[in-house]
């Protein structure tokens, strides 16, 4: 039996309560890929942990890279430290990490012999690395902010189980899509149930939030998007529990390049949409009306500039937002969380993040 976090009061809820659209003092931040390579503190933890999934799977040490921009940032979340494709290394499909190459699966899946012998893994057996982080990483917070749980979504998942790694076309999965989609469909069910499964073990270990990521989403037509990834992910939200520790535990999707389905996916019953920095927040506002908080949507590349660059385009994603609000809302109660439109990139230097969080604090 597990021992469940003992809930610590929260000093910091402003991203909660602005997922929730609810008043804030000022827009909360945090950013994709927080804690990572662009940290020389994290290079370091993880030349100690020996590999990626090494580091994935010490708990203390996973622990130790989450906390690692916090102590830099005064962001208003941490995110749990993992990768989207712990769940398919818990199937089996051997996941590794080649330099320059990426993940890689030694054993993909590509016919429906071998999709129909995946099973759903047990969250507290298979992945129980990942939950004693949550559950590590609650304990070090200590209520002073919360704490983000994120999944890949099916269809981004099963992109590198059918293709075995990175793909830029995803031939083998699409030719699937179109020849066999009912084999497709077994896999995505069954990916989605792990997720579901995932997400739901997450929040009982002390996730606050969670978020699905669905980097892929983008490639897909109009129609195959809606059949083959959000209707996937419309079924992981209706399957999660939206309350623990007293208190609503929002859900949010992102679709890189998912910008003309914001209507759609704010349907899906999530409360919060993260938008890419391909698509404008005020025109992503109107679309979505007050259904759902919006997540972004800087540019990452901006912070390769200097510190005038990464001040205005901070000031221009907030007034974007703001363009897009209806007189009507309460002031305070807008719903913008501020983030990048997708993952800090390697060799951004830990400097121009501190100008872009300095800004949003003040101008925000």
């Amino acid at each position: 039996m597990t021992t469940e976090t003992t809930p610590s009061p929260l000093k910091n809820d402003r991203f909660l309560r602005a997922l929730l659209r609810e008043e804030v003092d000022r827009t909360p931040m945090w950013m994709m890929r927080q804690a990572g390579r662009y940290l020389p503190e994290y290079r370091k933890t993880r030349e100690q942990a020996g590999s990626f999934m090494d580091l994935c799977r010490n708990t203390e040490l996973a622990c130790e890279v989450t906390m690692q921009p916090l102590r830099r940032y005064p962001v208003d979340a941490a995110i749990l430290f993992s990768d989207i494709l712990t769940i398919p290394d818990a199937m089996g499909l051997g996941l590794r990490f080649v330099a320059g190459e990426g993940p890689v699966f030694d054993n993909p899946v590509r016919d429906k012999a071998a999709i129909e012998k995946l099973g759903v893994p047990d969250p507290e057996d298979e992945l129980k690395y990942v939950m004693d982080a949550v559950r590590a990483i609650r304990k070090e917070l200590d209520g002073s902010i919360p704490l983000i749980g994120f999944a890949g979504s099916p269809w981004t998942l099963a992109t590198y189980m059918v293709e075995g790694g990175p793909s830029k076309d995803f031939a083998r999965l699409k030719a699937m899509m179109y020849s066999d989609p009912a084999t497709l469909h077994t896999l995505l069910s069954t990916v989605a149930k792990s997720v579901t499964s995932y997400l739901r073990a997450q929040i009982a270990a002390g996730a606050q939030a969670v978020q699905i990521f669905d980097s892929w989403g983008g490639a897909l037509s109009d129609e195959n998007y809606r059949e083959f990834s959000l209707n996937y992910m419309q079924q992981i939200v209706s399957e999660l529990p939206r309350e623990a520790d007293g208190r609503r535990v929002p859900v949010i999707l992102f679709t890189k390049g998912g910008g003309q389905w914001l209507e759609d996916m704010a349907d899906t019953g999530a409360d919060a949409l993260g938008i890419d920095w391909t698509t404008n927040l005020g025109n992503a506002r109107r679309l979505v009306g007050d259904k759902v908080a919006l997540q972004g949507n800087m540019d990452p590349c901006v912070l390769y500039a200097g510190e005038a660059a990464i001040r205005s385009e901070v000031r221009k994603v907030i007034d974007s937002f703001a363009s897009g609000v209806h007189l009507s809302i309460e002031p305070g109660k807008t719903g913008h969380i501020f983030n990048l439109g997708h993952g800090i990139h390697p060799g951004i230097k830990p400097e121009a993040v501190e100008v872009m969080f300095d800004e949003v604090a003040k101008y925000g």
